[in-house]
C-alpha cells in the first residue's frame, strides 16, 4: 500500500509538471502562429494510449512514462522527423520564424517551471505557514559527529549563530554547512561557555567525501517511536514507547548514545529498557548494517514554533524559498561530477521515494515545487536534446548572424539523445543496484 501511495503521488506530480512545461512551449508557439502537430504526455513510440486531434494538433497520452513533448513543425526535436526538414520551409514552421521568436518558444518550458515553483512555494507558505526551531528551542543541544569534534564541537552544544547571525531555523544547520558556505558557528557548550568556532571553507566537500551529511542532530531521549516490521527489534519484542536505559550495561542518556553503541557492537547486544515503569532485558543481534530496525523522533525534545502568513506576506517568503531551492540545487550539482556522485545519481525509484508513504498534500506540493525548479534547471543545461541545447544554437545564430545547418542540428540532436539515454540508464541502474543491496 505504501508503494502504491508513493507511486500515485510521483505519477501525479510528474504528469502535472510535464503538461505545464509543454504548455510553456505550446502557448508561445501558437502566439507566433507556429503549427504544433502533437502535444503528448509521455512518449508514444509506435502507439498511444489515448489520442484526439483538435484542429491541427493531436493531443494524447503515450505509453512510455519518461516525459512528454510537443512536436512543432519545422523543428528538429525528439521526433527526429528529418523528412519534413528536406521540404521547402513553410511560413507556419518553426524554422521560418525570427530567431527571437524561436528563443521565446524554447525558453517557455523552463520559464513555466521556475514560475510554477515560485507560485507553489507562495501557496504552501500561505496555506500551511512555516514551522521553525529557534536556537534556544533545542532543549538537549546537538549530538556531534566525530568528524566535527576536531574543530572544537562537543555533544550537547547549542548552536546560536550562523556566520554571526542568529538563524531562523537552527535545524537547517546541516544544509547550510553543505551548501551555503558557513565559515563560523557560535555555540554554547553544556558548561555555559560561548565560543565562535571557525570552519574550513571547503566543509561541503569534506562532508561529501566522508559521507557525513548530518554532522549535527538534535539530541533526543532514547524512546522508540517506530519498530520496522520484520526487523531484529520486532522479532526480539521491542515496542513503540519503550525507553532504552542501557546497552551492554552502558547507560544510554540520549538516542544518539544508543545508536552509536549498536554501531560499535561486534555481535549480539544486551539491551535494558523500560516499559510501563518496569525495567526489562533483551538480547538482539544487529543486521549487517549495524542497525536493529527502530527509529526515534521526539517532538517533545524540541520547541517547534509556527508562523502563519497573509497572502501578501507569503509572496516574498515563498519567493525566497524558491530562490534558495534553486541556489542549493546548483551548488550540489557540482558533486555529480565526482566518482562518488556518479554512483549516487538516482532515477525514478529514487525520486518516487522522496514522496511520503502516507498521503500529505503539503508534502506533495513541496516536493512538486522542488521538482519543478529542478526540471527547469536541468532543461537549461546546454545538451542538444534539451531546451538548453536549442537555446545555445539560437543564441549563436543571433550573435553571429549564421544559423547552424540542419544536418549539424540532426547530428547534435542524436548525440544529445544518446547522452540522455546513457544518463537515464545510469540513474535507474543505480536505483536497481541499491534496491537489491
Amino acid at each position: 500500500m505504501e508503494i502504491l501511495i508513493k507511486a500515485s503521488q510521483f505519477i501525479l506530480s510528474l504528469s502535472f509538471l510535464i503538461v505545464l512545461h509543454e504548455l510553456g512551449h505550446f502557448i508561445p508557439a501558437k502566439l507566433f502562429k507556429t503549427r504544433v502537430e502533437k502535444f503528448y504526455l509521455f512518449f508514444d513510440y509506435k502507439f498511444s494510449l489515448l489520442k484526439k486531434k483538435i484542429g491541427e494538433t493531436e493531443y494524447g497520452i503515450g505509453w512510455i512514462p519518461l516525459g512528454g513533448y510537443v512536436k512543432i513543425s519545422g523543428m528538429i526535436d525528439e521526433s527526429m522527423d528529418t523528412e519534413q526538414m528536406k521540404q521547402p520551409a513553410q511560413p507556419w514552421e518553426f524554422r521560418s520564424k525570427p530567431a527571437w521568436q524561436r528563443l521565446i518558444i524554447m525558453l517557455g518550458g523552463v520559464t513555466v517551471n521556475f514560475i510554477l515553483g515560485i507560485v507553489i512555494y507562495i501557496m504552501i507558505v500561505f496555506v500551511w505557514g512555516v514551522d521553525y526551531v529557534a536556537p534556544n528551542d533545542v532543549k538537549n543541544g546537538f549530538a556531534v559527529h566525530e568528524l566535527f569534534e576536531q574543530y572544537g564541537f562537543k555533544d550537547g552544544d547549542k548552536i546560536t549563530k550562523f556566520n554571526g547571525v542568529e538563524p531562523e531555523n537552527v535545524l537547517d544547520i546541516n544544509k547550510h554547512l553543505f551548501l551555503r558556505g558557513l565559515t563560523s558557528l557560535e555555540v554554547m557548550h553544556e558548561d555555559g561557555n560561548t565560543e565562535t568556532i571557525s570552519i574550513p571553507e571547503n566543509i561541503g566537500s569534506i562532508m561529501w567525501e566522508n559521507g557525513v551529511m548530518e554532522p549535527f542532530s538534535a539530541r533526543s531521549l532514547p524512546v522508540i517511536d517506530t519498530v520496522i516490521v520484520g526487523s531484529p527489534a520486532e522479532k526480539a519484542g521491542l515496542l513503540k514507547g519503550d525507553k532504552i536505559i542501557a546497552v551492554n550495561n552502558n547507560t544510554a542518556n540520549y538516542w544518539q548514545d544508543f545508536t552509536n553503541m549498536i554501531k560499535q557492537s561486534e555481535d549480539a547486544i544486551d539491551i535494558t529498557f523500560e516499559r510501563n515503569g518496569v525495567a526489562e532485558n533483551i538480547t538482539i543481534t544487529p543486521d549487517e548494517n549495524k542497525t536493529i530496525g527502530v527509529s526515534n523522533f521526539r517532538q517533545s525534545d524540541l520547541n517547534i514554533q509556527h508562523k502563519d502568513y497573509t497572502f501578501l506576506e507569503s509572496i516574498p517568503v515563498g519567493n525566497t524559498l524558491a530562490i534558495w531551492t534553486l541556489k542549493d540545487y546548483i551548488t550540489q550539482f557540482k558533486y555529480v561530477f565526482t566518482k562518488k556522485g556518479a554512483t549516487s545519481i538516482g532515477g525514478f525509484i529514487a525520486i518516487g521515494n522522496i514522496f511520503p508513504a502516507t498521503w500529505s498534500w503539503e508534502a506533495f506540493w513541496s516536493i512538486t515545487a522542488f521538482l519543478s525548479i529542478m526540471l527547469g534547471f536541468m532543461n537549461l543545461l546546454p545538451i542538444p536534446a534539451l531546451d538548453g541545447g536549442h537555446v545555445v544554437f539560437t543564441l549563436f545564430e543571433m550573435i553571429t548572424g549564421r544559423k547552424p545547418n540542419d544536418k549539424f542540428l540532426e547530428y547534435a540532436q542524436v548525440a544529445g539523445f544518446i547522452l540522455l539515454i546513457a544518463l537515464l540508464l545510469l540513474a535507474n541502474g543505480n536505483d536497481i543496484v541499491k534496491l537489491f543491496s
